[in-house]
Formats: C-alpha cells, structure tokens, sequence
C-alpha cells in the first residue's frame, strides 16, 4: 500500500483493501484500486463510503460497479485484449518485459505486435491510460533520485551501433564514470544506449569487470536476426555480476518495437507514443545530455534539446555534449547550426563539442551545477 499526498492511497491487491478496512477505515475518498479482483468484496464495498474514490480497472460482482458509480465513485474500465496493464504503478522491468525465454511470446514482443493491428477506440483509449500511468509512475521515479540529491544525465546515441565495436565500449566506460556520481537515462533501446545502460549498472565495478562484459556481449553483436539470442548472453552478463540498477533508466516505445529494449536499466518507461517518450526523455534530464554519434533519431533529440534551451530561464538550462568533432561537423554537420543556435543567448556557455570521455567529464561535473565555460569551437 502506498500513500501519497493527503488522503490519496493505492490499492493494490484484495489483501491491502482487506487490511486497509480491518484497521479501521471506513471511508475510500481519494483511495485508488489498480486492477483489483473486487468480486468477492460486495459486502466490504456496500458498508464503507465509496464517493470520492477511484477504481481503475477493477472487477466488480454483479450491480457492485452502478452501485460504485452511484455512491459518487469514479470507475474506469477494464479493457479487453490489451496485452500490458493501463493502469498500472510502476515502471517496468527487464523480466516483465522478457517474461518468456521465447522472445514471440513476451510481453515486450505482444505489446509491439497489438500495436500493428487497427485500433478502435477501446484500444486507443488503453494506450492513452497506459503512457498517462507510466508517466505518474516516472514522474515517482524520478522524484526519488532528486530527493536522494542525485541528478540524471542523458546519454543518446545511435541504435545500430554493435556490441564488439570500439565505440559500443568507449560509450560503457563513459557512462560508467558518470554513474558514480549521477543517474545515466538513456532512450532504453540497443546499441550507444544499450552501452550507456550497461556502464552505468557497472558503476563502481572494477575496469575487469566492463571489459569481461563486453567480451561476452559480443558474442552476439546486433538484436538481428535473433532478438532471443541477443537478450539472452545479456541477461546472462547481467545475472554473473552485481549491478547498481537504480543509477540506470531506460526510456524506451514500442513505436519503434523492432528495436528491443535493452537488460541494463534498473527501471524501463515504455510508452506506445514515441512524441510522449521523446519529450518526456529530454525533460527529466536536469543534469545535461551527452549526444554520442547516431542518425536521424539523435539529430531530433539534438534540437529538440536545443528548443528547451533556447527559451529556457538561464537557471533551467542543462548541459547539451556532442562527442565527436568530426561526427557532428563533417558526417553530419549538426555543430554549426547548434552553435550559431546558441550565440548570445543564455544557453551558449552550455554548449559544447568534445572529443573524449575525459572532456565530457570535465563539462558534466559530480557539483549541482556543471562548469560554465565558453561554447567549444571545433
């Protein structure tokens, strides 16, 4: 059971409702029940107050749900052949989202192919109640590490980087290093973010232990073509060491559930709606973004980020890094723009293009507030 400001209260299971109402209580104003099986509860529901409280997807004996509704309480539906939870609590997890050895039937996999189909309106209606809960439930999660003291960092780079390549380790070890001291969230996918969610569960872990990670990670290199064998050597990874889950997030969609959710990140906000997911991933961000090299999708995040700062109060701006001075003028030549974005505005001195681990460090400091110094010119 889980309280919350004023009266608000999450039920949970019958087991709480049962214990909730044998201590005392008399009265569900402002109480909330998740997915609870109320079927055998008529007599609990008909003796105590029900205005004022929420049921969202519950179960109700015959007549109990007008009788609810009629006593002035809110019940919202359950809705059928939804593959996830709408109204669930909590961000997910690797396991939930992996819960078969067979990658088909997961629920990971279930949710993607559910969203491939037509939609009614039931089912629209099922993804809006689903991102609405994950964001309560990130919004939770993320309060929790401020009031720890600790900022998060966002780490965004390519998904089609490999397991075994040179940068795939670069990434690991730099979001390793930052992980001791802040929050590393990334888009929760495969390659640069898989890397930056593998090296932040290491943090405070020998050097050893990374490199003997990543040895094994490449064994299987890319999700493709066997999603099953790519999730296993990394759980496999996973389980052999004693991670620190709670320094990790993931942000991951199932609009793009080709691409599978990576194992590393201790919590795992999957949203169906990949606008939803992109503001919120910047937005939770406060201690600055780390842009590794990727394509399109990183490109978006880039000046999405830069828009949020552009207009942002001086006090607000958090640090934007691109790694790679060749990347991000020659490849694609995102720092000139990002720049000339940026001069004599507030934001300018957060601005900032490196080449090594050792300068994003320098830039993302363990203090409440990183160094201001002049926007780095190539």
């Amino acid at each position: 059971m889980k309280h919350h400001r004023g009266r608000h209260v999450d039920i949970e299971s019958v087991e709480e409702l049962d214990g909730h109402l044998a201590a005392g209580a008399g009265s569900l104003r402002g109480w909330r029940l998740r997915s609870v099986d109320l079927t055998s509860r008529s007599t609990a529901l008909r003796d105590a107050e029900l205005a004022g409280a929420t049921f969202l997807g519950c179960r109700f004996a015959s007549g109990d749900k007008d009788y609810a509704e009629d006593e002035g309480a809110l019940v919202m539906p359950v809705i059928p052949e939804t593959p996830v939870d709408t109204y669930r609590s909590r961000l997910y997890t690797a396991e939930e989202l992996y819960d078969d050895p067979v990658y088909a039937r997961s629920l990971d996999a279930r949710a993607y192919a559910w969203l491939q189909q037509p939609l009614d309106a039931d089912d629209e209606l099922a993804i809006t109640l689903h991102d609405h809960a994950i964001d309560a439930a990130l919004e939770a999660w993320v309060r929790a590490r401020r009031d720890e003291g600790t900022r998060i960092v966002g780490m965004m780079g390519g998904h089609a980087l490999q397991r075994g390549e040179a940068d795939y380790a670069t990434a690991a070890l730099l979001a390793q290093q930052l992980a001791n001291h802040h929050v590393i969230a990334t888009g929760g996918g495969p390659g640069a973010m898989e890397a930056a969610n593998l090296g932040a569960f290491l943090a405070g872990a020998p050097k050893t232990t990374l490199e003997d990670a990543l040895e094994k990670l490449a064994a299987v290199p890319s999700f493709r073509p066997s999603i099953r064998a790519w999730a296993q050597v990394a759980l496999g990874v996973r389980d052999e060491v004693e991670g620190r889950p709670g320094r990790s997030l993931g942000i991951p969609t199932w609009h793009y559930g080709h691409e599978p959710p990576n194992v590393f990140a201790g919590a795992i906000a999957k949203y169906f709606r990949n606008a939803t997911r992109e503001a919120v991933l910047l937005e939770v961000c406060d201690g600055g973004i780390v842009f590794l090299p990727g394509a399109g999708g990183t490109v978006q995040e880039i000046f999405q980020d830069a828009c949020e700062n552009y207009y942002a109060d001086a006090s607000a701006i958090a640090p934007m890094v691109l790694v790679g001075r060749r990347y991000w003028t020659e490849t694609l030549p995102v720092w000139p723009l990002l720049q000339a974005l940026a001069r004599g505005r507030a934001m300018e001195p957060y601005v900032h293009l490196v080449d090594t681990a050792e300068e994003v460090l320098d830039v993302i400091k363990p203090e409440i507030r990183p160094e201001i110094r002049p926007a780095s010119a190539p």
